[in-house]
């Protein structure tokens, strides 16, 4: 199983929509690198959630990749703000995976104490000028933080 950081802004898509959801396609993504990740995704593969934009960013909450990828329907649609006009559906230029919610994180990992850890300094979140929204996490990297978000965790 892989694992995975998926990056929204709460005021687009939060993992509050998600847990109320419960599955969402995670369209919109227009980057040929995010969307070839996303090509490379196995159904069961866990994922981060994380808030973009946000005071502070970090790390919420857990989803799964529910379905492998698939044709955007919003590169179809021409009311989109994601409408591809050079994709069709006999050649669509984008994919997207579908996401399920698994957990919120019993608190947020914020991405100050992500960049503050040397055991995450290779995750790409971290990174100056990152901007995927689709990014990979290694085994020792997902543990890492499931342990931090479990620190300092209320128990009440």
């Amino acid at each position: 199983m892989a694992h995975w950081l998926f990056k929204s802004e709460p005021s687009a898509y939060s993992i509050d929509d998600l847990a109320r959801e419960g599955r969402t396609e995670w369209s919109g993504v227009r980057n040929y690198q995010a969307r070839n990740l996303m090509k490379a995704m196995k159904v069961g593969d866990q994922a981060f959630f994380y808030h973009s934009n946000a005071t502070p960013p970090g790390i919420v909450g857990i989803c799964r990749v529910a379905a492998e990828a698939h044709p955007d329907s919003t590169q179809f649609d021409s009311k989109s703000p994601y409408h591809d006009a050079a994709s069709t559906p006999e050649r669509p230029r984008w994919e997207c995976v579908d996401v399920a919610f698994v957990a919120r994180l019993p608190r947020i990992v914020t991405l100050e104490e992500l960049k503050a850890r040397r055991e995450l300094a290779g995750m790409a979140v971290v990174q100056r000028g990152s901007r995927l929204s689709v990014q990979p996490v290694a085994a020792a990297e997902w543990k890492h933080i499931v342990m931090l978000a479990r620190q300092g965790a209320s128990n009440g």
